[in-house]
């Protein structure tokens, strides 16, 4: 009756010359295709050095001034601007400044890339339910995988970096921004869809003067979660070279330091707060706006 107590398992030679195999093979292809996907990869981290030099070596009252007007352009809402400079002021107080401005570089340069590559897949998803079908599982695989198990794939490949920490950000965080936009298109009336029809509109006039503009409320949603996301990996992809709030943290965490880890932490959820009030202002201006245009 022993097979009703332990369960079957693949016999441990085996097992072991399967794990054996799989190692072997990735290795392999890091040593043939890893040279070519790291040149691959270098406009990025053109692009992420030179967000990281503009924000640390901007004096930093202008970088305050920048940042007031975008959320004030953002949610016309003078106690959210107040707010966010607040937060920036008693975080550069606490000698936290240089290390805030590298980590929302990497959040930028995050959403941006998200955006580019969650916005026209959400599209293809809503046009097509097989693509749809398709995309899901590796979504909910990317959204429930273990966060560590995508730095080793991308360590592997890339080496320690700026470049390998963004890119695991990217897989963690650019779930949410796929799937609201497929959403956000596909709850689109169907008789403001019909009525474009009737108008004579093609499939991209559709899209870019009906479709989006009333989606995107909803696609700022997906924006708002996948800064959030972001964020929450910075300190785990310090592990791998991503300079920030990250690395004091996890300083801390090794050492046992409290008050340095608790300082940096606060830090991090303060830009959060900043970034989560001024999208959600944003898209509550977005969602007034078609209420009013659309009755």
């Amino acid at each position: 009756m022993e097979w009703l107590t332990k369960f079957p398992t693949m016999d441990d030679d085996r097992l072991r010359e399967l794990k054996k195999v799989v190692d072997e093979g990735f290795r392999a292809f890091t040593r043939t295709y890893g040279d070519a996907i790291e040149s691959f990869f270098d406009p990025l981290q053109f692009f992420l050095i030179h967000a990281e030099r503009f924000m640390t070596r901007t004096p930093w009252p202008v970088i305050l001034i920048l940042i007031a007007l975008i959320a004030w352009f953002a949610s016309r809402n003078w106690k959210v601007v107040a707010g966010a400079i607040g937060t920036l002021l008693v975080i550069g107080y606490f000698d936290m400044w240089d290390d805030t401005m590298k980590t929302i570089s990497m959040i930028f340069v995050c959403t941006v890339l998200s955006i580019a590559i969650g916005i026209p897949l959400g599209i293809l998803m809503s046009r097509s339910d097989r693509v749809q079908n398709l995309v899901n599982p590796v979504l909910d695989v990317m959204q429930t995988m273990p966060s560590f198990v995508y730095l080793i794939p991308v360590v592997m490949l890339l080496g320690i970096g700026k470049v390998p920490g963004l890119i695991a950000v990217v897989i963690y965080a650019i779930p949410p921004m796929i799937r609201l936009t497929n959403l956000g298109i596909r709850l689109v009336d169907k008789d403001v869809l019909e009525a474009a029809d009737a108008f004579g509109s093609s499939n991209w006039q559709k899209l870019k003067n009906v479709q989006m503009p009333l989606a995107l409320p909803t696609i700022m949603a997906g924006i708002n979660q996948t800064i959030m996301m972001a964020l929450a990996m910075v300190v785990i992809a310090s592990m791998i070279g991503v300079q920030g709030l990250g690395q004091p943290v996890l300083k801390a965490i090794a050492n046992q330091y409290f008050t340095l880890g608790i300082f940096n932490g606060l830090a991090i959820v303060g830009i959060a707060i900043i970034f989560d009030r001024v999208s959600q202002a944003y898209g509550r201006r977005l969602q007034r706006h078609r209420e009013i245009v659309h009755g």
